[in-house]
C-alpha cells in the first residue's frame, strides 16, 4: 500500500491495521511516512482520519516495540518524532515492568544513536531538533535507572566529551536538562527519596562536570561549544558546592575572559546574575561578593558609564542589547536584594553607590518586565533602610527615657544606621525621580487613555498594574519617611511644570497625581496640610484654566483619585472636605465616560473614610451636611446613569450607618427622606397595580421596580439594621409582586413550554424576582440588634417567604428556578441558626430533591443551582445539624449521595465543598452517638471506595489534602475501635474477623484490582500505613502523596496540587508576618485598608 492508495478513510484505517499487525516478517516505514504527512498537512483530504490513525496507533501498548524501526528506517521527521513519543510514553509508564533485556536494550539503542548522530558536525547541524527530542529521552531512562543501575553514566559522559568537540556540545545539552530535571522540576513528578538520591549523586559526581566545564572554557576556540557550556554552567550555579564558585578561578574567568567578549557577554552575565543570587551564604564568602562587584562595575564600566542614558540604546540597539540590558537589571537586582550588607564597608561604599546609579540608568528604561525586576530591588532597599531608621529612633527614645544625659555606647550604633541613610541619598533622589516618572495606575482610577489616543473610560482591569503599582506604593511610601521633604519638592516641582504648561502632557499628570495619592499617611499631618492644600488648589485651578473635554477629564480624574486617598486630612479640614464633596457633585453632571462613575466611587469612598463628619453638626454650619444632602438629592443625581444612583444611595446609607454618641440625628427620619424618591414611585406601582394588574407586568414598570429594589438592596447593604425600618414599609407589597411575577412566568410556561423562559417579557419578570431575593438576602446578612434582631426577623420575616418563594421553587420547572432562591436560604441559616431549625425540614423539602434532579444530569448544568445547593447542604450541617436526622430515611441517603457526587465534580469549588461537607458531617456524626454506628454500617465502606476515586483521579489534585484528612479520619475510627458494628458480612466472614482487618483486606483487594501496576508488597506497606494510628497528618499526606507518585512515577503532568497545603500554609503565614509589618509603617496600608470609618 502505497501513499498514493491511501485515499479513503477504509485505506486509512487497513493501513493502521497492518501496521500493527506484528506477525509480518518487516515494519512498513513508508506506510507510516504517508499516514503522518496527511496528518501535517493542512490540504490534504484525508487529515482527519489520519489525526485518528495516528490516536489509535499510540494507544497500542506494544507499537513501542517497534520504535527503532521506525527512528531508523522513516524519513519523514514528525514520523520519527512520533517514533520517540512512543518510547518516551513506554519509559514513563512501563518501564518498572519491563525485562531487563528490553531496559538495556532501549538505553542502548538511544546512546548508541545520540553519539553517532552527535559526532559529526554535519549531522549535529541538519539533525539539531531531533538531537534534542533524543536527549529528552535520554534523561528520562535516567531519571529511572540513574543512579542505581547506571552509576557511570557521569564518568561515561565526561570521559566522551573528550573525543570530539561536537559531541562533548551535545554532552553539555543533556547535563543542563538533567539539572533542570533533578533541581527544577523533579518536585512533583518523582518521589521524595528519589529525589533526594538524585541530587546527592550530582553533588557527588559535579566534581568531573566542573572540570570538564572549567577545561572547556580555557581551552576550546568553538563559538557554539562555549556557549552552550556557559548556559549549562549557569543552571548549574543555583545548587553546586560554593567551594567550585569562590575557591576556583571561576568568576576570573567568567569576568574577564567571556564578559568583555560581545559574543559570550549576556551568556557569562547570565552566569554572574546566578551567583549574584545565591542567599544564605556564610560570611566568609563576602570578601569574594566585595571583590565579584568591584570586578563587574570596573568591566561595565568598559561598556557604558552610570551617567549614560540608556533609553536610546533600548529602543534602537540589537536585540542582544535588550537581553544585556535585562541581564543586567537581573545581576544588579540579585546583588542589591541578597549581598547589600556585604557592600556596606567603607572600602565598597563608593563602588556601592556606583553600582546603584547604574541601576537608576536601567530603571528608566521604558520596559515593563526590566522596571519590575530593578523594583524589587528597590523596594527592598527603601524598606531596609526604613527599618534601620525607625529602629534607630526606637532605641534613641527608650535610652533618652532610661538616661536623661544618655551617656551609653548607643551613640556609635545609631550614627551607623544615620550614616546609612545619608550614605544612599543622592541614589534615592534618582529612585524617587524614577518612582514618581513612571508611577502605575492605581486600580480606583477609571480614566484612561486608549491605543488611539483617546480618553475612555477603562473597562477591564490589570493585574499585574495592580500588582505593580502596590509595590511602587510601598517603595514611594518608605522613600518619604526616608526624606519626606525631598519627595514633596520633587512632587511640587513636576506640578509646577504641568501647571506651567511647559511640561504638561495627560502621562505626566497621570503618574504625578497617582505618585501624590499613593503616599497619604506617610507625612505628618502638618506636612501633609501644607502640601495637599498646595496641590488641590493646584489641580482646580488647571481644571479651571484647560478646555478640552478630554483635558478636563484627565484632570477631573485625578483630583478624584487623590482626595480619594487623603480621608485623615478631610476629616481634619471641614471646609476643603465640603468643597471636595461639592466638586464631586459637579462632576456627577460632566457628561463624560468614566467622570461621573469616578465622581459617585470617589463619593462612596469620602463617605465610608469621613461618615461622621457629615451627620455631626461642624462649625459654621445650620445643620448637618447629611440633611442639606437628602434635600437636594434629586438634583444632584438629576443626570446619573441607575447603577451611578445606587452607587450614590450606598454612599448617603454608609453615612447614615454611624450611630455613635455624638450622631444627635434622627436617623430612622433620615432614612426615610433618603427613600422619598423611590418610595413614592413604588407607591405609584402598587397604587396602579391594586386598580388594574396588568400595569405590574408592563416592561418599564418592571424595569422601575427593578431599579428600586436594587436602590433598596444597596442602601441596606450599608445603613445595616436600620433598614428594618424600610423593608416594614413595602415587605409585604413587595411579596405580592414576587407572587405576581411568578405565576405569570408559569402561566406562560403552562402555554408555551419550555422556551418561554427565553422571552424577553419573562426574562425581565425574573430579574425582578431575583433582586427581591437578593434584597432579602443582603438584610438577613446585616441584621442584628437593636432595631432586627435575630429571633424578631426569624419570626417576623421568614414564616412570610416561605410560600411564595419555597412553594414557586417546587412548583416551576427546572429552567425557571432561581439559584437566588438557594442561597438566601443559606443566608437565612447561617444568621439566624437554631432559630429556624425547625423550618429547616420544610426548606429542605422544598428545595432538596428537585435540584438535586437538576445538577444530577450532568457536570454542565446549571453551575449556579449546584453550587448555591452545596453551601446550603454544608450551611444547614454545620448550624442545624439535628435536622438532618428528622427528615425521611430515603433523603438522608439523597444527602449523602449528593456530597459524593459533590466531591467528584470536574469543578474545583463544587468538588472542594462536597469534601468540606463530608467531613464535617463525619466530625457531627462522630459526635452524636445515637446515629453514629448505624451511619457507619450504611456509609462507610462506599464513602472510603468514593473517596480513593477521586484521590487517584488526575483531575482532582487540588483537593489532596481533604483527601487525606478524609482517609485518615475514616481508617483512624476503625483502628481505635470505635465503629462497633461489623461492616462485613457476618454470615461468610472468618471466625475472629474484625473491622481493622476487613478494611484493610477490603483497600488492598481493590486497589490491586485498580492498579495493575502495583506490586502486593508495595500496596501492603501502603495500606499498613493507613493504619498506623502514630502518623499525624503532614506524614500520613506524605505517605500518600509518595504512593500517589508510585501510581503512574515520573508522569510527566504536573503534580503541584498534591503540595497544595503546604503552598497554601506558607503564603498565608507569610501574609499575615506582611500584614503585621505592614500596619507598623504609617503611609503603607492604603486608606480604603485602614478600619477608622468615621
Amino acid at each position: 500500500m502505497t501513499n498514493s492508495s491511501i485515499s479513503s478513510v477504509s485505506d486509512m484505517e487497513a493501513a493502521a491495521r497492518r501496521l500493527l499487525d506484528f506477525s509480518l516478517p518487516e515494519f512498513d516505514a513508508s506506510l507510516l511516512d504517508s499516514i503522518v504527512s496527511a496528518a501535517y498537512d493542512p490540504r490534504s483530504p484525508m487529515r482527519a482520519s489520519a489525526n485518528t490513525c495516528l490516536m489509535a496507533l499510540k494507544a497500542n501498548p506494544d507499537l513501542w516495540t517497534r520504535a527503532d524501526k521506525i527512528l531508523e528506517k522513516c524519513r519523514n521527521p514528525q514520523a520519527r518524532f512520533f517514533g520517540l513519543q512512543l518510547l518516551d510514553d513506554a519509559i514513563r509508564t512501563r518501564w518498572k515492568i519491563l525485562p531487563l533485556e528490553q531496559r538495556e536494550g532501549i538505553k542502548n539503542y538511544i546512546v548508541v544513536r545520540i553519539i553517532a548522530m552527535s559526532n559529526s558536525e554535519e549531522t549535529m547541524r541538519s539533525e539539531k531538533v531531533f538531537i534534542s527530542k533524543l536527549n529528552l529521552t535520554l534523561v528520562e531512562i535516567l531519571k529511572q535507572e540513574w543512579p542505581h543501575n547506571w552509576p557511570a553514566f557521569i564518568s561515561d559522559l565526561v570521559g566522551s566529551s573528550k573525543t570530539s568537540e561536537s559531541l562533548c556540545e551535545n554532552n553539555m545539552q543533556i547535563l543542563k536538562l538533567l539539572s533542570e530535571e533533578v533541581f527544577d522540576f523533579s518536585g512533583d513528578q518523582m518521589v521524595t527519596e528519589k529525589v533526594k538520591t538524585m541530587k546527592e549523586s550530582l553533588n557527588a559526581e559535579f566534581a568531573s562536570i566542573f572540570h570538564l566545564c572549567s577545561y572547556i572554557l580555557e581551552n576550546s576556540h568553538r563559538p557554539s561549544l562555549l556557549k552552550v557550556t556557559l548556559q549549562t554552567l549557569q543552571r548549574f550555579l543555583t545548587w553546586i558546592p560554593l567551594g567550585f564558585i569562590f575557591e576556583t578561578n571561576l568568576i576570573d574567568v567568567l569576568l574577564n575572559k567571556y564578559f568583555p567578549v560581545p559574543m559570550f557577554r549576556n551568556e557569562a552575565l547570565d552566569c554572574l546574575a546566578e551567583i549574584a543570587n545565591l542567599t544564605d551564604i556564610d560570611p566568609q564568602y563576602d570578601p569574594s561578593f566585595r571583590k565579584l562587584w568591584l570586578g563587574f562595575l570596573l568591566r561595565l564600566g568598559e561598556v557604558f558609564s552610570p551617567g549614560t542614558s540608556l533609553v536610546p540604546i533600548f529602543e534602537n540597539g540589537s536585540e542582544q542589547d535588550t537581553i544585556f540590558i535585562q541581564r543586567l537589571a537581573l545581576f544588579l537586582s540579585a546583588f542589591v536584594k541578597c549581598h547589600l550588607k556585604a557592600l556596606e564597608t567603607h572600602e565598597t561604599h563608593q563602588a556601592l553607590i556606583q553600582g546603584l546609579f547604574y541601576m537608576v540608568r536601567v530603571s528608566e528604561v521604558p520596559d515593563t518586565e526590566i522596571f519590575r525586576i530593578c523594583l524589587e530591588a528597590w523596594s527592598m532597599l527603601a524598606s531596609d533602610l526604613y527599618q534601620s531608621e525607625h529602629k534607630m529612633q526606637l532605641n534613641s527614645s527608650i535610652a533618652g527615657a532610661n538616661s536623661v544625659l544618655n551617656l551609653s555606647n548607643n551613640g556609635a550604633v545609631h550614627n551607623g544606621a544615620a550614616g546609612r541613610k545619608y550614605m544612599y541619598a543622592p541614589v534615592l533622589t534618582g529612585v524617587r525621580q524614577v518612582m514618581i516618572s513612571r508611577m502605575a495606575k492605581p486600580e480606583e482610577v477609571l480614566i484612561v487613555e486608549d491605543e488611539n489616543g483617546d480618553i475612555v473610560r477603562e473597562t477591564t482591569k490589570d493585574t499585574d498594574v495592580i500588582a505593580q503599582y502596590k509595590t511602587m506604593r510601598e517603595t514611594l511610601v518608605f522613600l518619604t519617611h526616608l526624606n519626606c521633604d525631598d519627595t514633596e519638592n520633587i512632587m511640587l516641582s513636576k506640578l509646577t511644570l504641568q501647571v506651567d504648561g511647559s511640561q504638561w502632557s495627560w502621562n505626566n499628570l497621570n503618574t504625578l497625581c497617582w505618585a501624590i495619592g499613593s503616599i497619604s499617611g506617610a507625612m505628618s499631618e502638618d506636612e501633609e496640610k501644607r502640601f495637599l492644600v498646595t496641590v488641590i488648589k493646584d489641580l482646580l485651578g488647571l481644571c479651571e484654566q484647560k478646555r478640552g473635554k478630554d483635558n478636563k477629564a484627565v484632570i477631573a480624574s485625578n483630583i478624584m483619585y487623590v482626595v480619594g486617598q487623603y480621608p485623615r486630612f478631610l476629616k481634619a479640614h471641614w471646609k476643603f472636605l465640603k468643597t471636595v464633596v461639592n466638586k464631586l457633585f459637579e462632576f456627577m453632571h460632566e457628561i463624560h465616560p468614566g467622570v461621573q462613575d469616578m465622581a459617585c466611587d470617589t463619593f462612596l469612598k469620602i463617605a465610608t473614610k469621613c461618615k461622621r463628619k457629615f451627620v455631626t453638626l461642624q462649625a459654621d454650619e445650620a445643620q448637618p451636611f447629611i440633611c442639606e444632602l437628602v434635600t437636594n438629592l434629586p438634583s444632584i443625581i438629576s443626570d446619573l446613569e441607575p447603577h451611578q444612583v445606587h452607587a450614590f444611595y450606598e454612599a448617603v446609607g454608609c453615612m447614615l450607618s454611624d450611630k455613635g454618641p455624638q450622631v444627635l440625628i434622627d436617623r430612622v427620619a433620615l432614612l426615610g427622606k433618603l427613600m422619598e424618591l423611590p418610595n413614592r414611585t413604588w407607591a405609584t406601582i402598587i397604587a396602579n397595580a391594586n386598580a388594574n394588574v396588568e400595569t405590574l407586568v408592563q416592561p418599564d414598570t418592571i424595569k422601575e421596580v427593578i431599579k428600586i429594589l436594587k436602590t433598596n438592596n444597596r442602601v441596606a447593604g450599608t445603613v445595616g439594621p436600620l433598614f428594618t425600618h424600610q423593608l416594614q414599609l413595602f415587605f409585604r407589597d413587595m411579596l405580592n409582586v414576587y407572587k405576581v411575577y411568578s405565576e405569570r412566568i408559569s402561566d406562560a410556561i403552562a402555554k408555551q413550554g419550555a422556551i418561554a423562559t427565553q422571552m424577553s417579557l419573562v426574562r425581565t419578570m425574573r430579574s425582578a424576582k431575583k433582586e427581591v431575593l437578593r434584597l432579602l438576602m443582603v438584610f438577613i446578612d446585616k441584621s442584628g440588634p437593636p432595631e432586627a434582631d435575630p429571633k424578631a426577623v426569624a419570626e417576623g420575616f421568614i414564616p412570610p417567604v416561605l410560600d411564595p418563594i419555597l412553594g414557586d421553587y417546587k412548583r416551576n420547572i427546572a429552567g425557571a428556578r432561581d439559584p437566588e432562591v438557594l442561597a438566601l436560604f443559606t443566608s437565612v441559616v447561617e444568621k439566624l441558626k437554631n432559630y429556624v431549625i425547625s423550618d429547616v425540614p420544610v426548606i429542605m423539602e422544598a428545595v432538596f430533591e428537585c435540584t438535586l434532579q437538576m445538577i444530577t444530569i450532568n457536570f454542565e448544568d446549571f453551575p449556579e443551582h449546584r453550587i448555591n445547593f452545596f453551601n446550603f447542604l454544608r450551611a444547614v450541617n454545620a448550624h442545624c445539624f439535628p435536622a438532618l436526622f428528622s427528615i425521611p430515611p430515603e433523603h438522608q441517603k439523597l444527602v449523602v449521595d449528593s456530597v459524593v457526587w459533590a466531591m467528584q465534580h470536574t469543578e474545583r469549588n463544587i468538588s472542594e465543598t462536597g469534601l468540606e461537607i463530608l467531613h464535617e458531617l463525619l466530625l457531627n456524626v462522630g459526635r452524636t452517638p445515637n446515629v453514629a454506628q448505624g451511619f457507619y454500617q450504611l456509609f462507610l465502606l462506599p464513602l472510603i471506595r468514593d473517596v480513593f476515586v477521586v484521590l487517584t483521579d488526575r483531575g482532582h489534585k487540588s483537593g489532596f489534602k481533604m483527601h487525606a484528612t478524609l482517609l485518615l479520619l475514616m481508617c483512624h475510627l476503625v483502628q481505635m475501635n470505635q465503629v462497633t458494628v461489623p461492616l462485613f458480612d457476618v454470615s461468610t466472614a472468618p471466625p475472629g474477623q474484625t473491622n481493622a482487618a476487613f478494611l484493610r483486606e477490603y483497600i488492598s483487594n481493590m486497589l490491586m484490582s485498580s492498579f495493575s501496576n502495583l506490586t502486593k508488597n508495595q500496596v501492603k506497606v501502603f495500606v499498613e500505613g493507613m493504619f498506623d494510628l502514630n502518623m499525624d497528618l503532614p506524614t500520613f499526606k506524605t505517605h500518600l502523596r509518595d504512593f500517589l507518585i508510585e501510581l503512574k512515577e515520573f508522569s510527566a503532568e504536573d503534580n503541584s496540587g498534591l503540595f497544595q497545603e503546604e503552598a497554601d500554609m506558607e503564603k498565608m503565614q507569610q501574609l499575615e508576618a506582611e500584614r503585621a509589618q505592614r500596619q507598623s509603617v504609617p503611609g503603607i496600608l492604603k486608606p480604603s485598608e485602614i478600619d477608622n470609618d468615621l
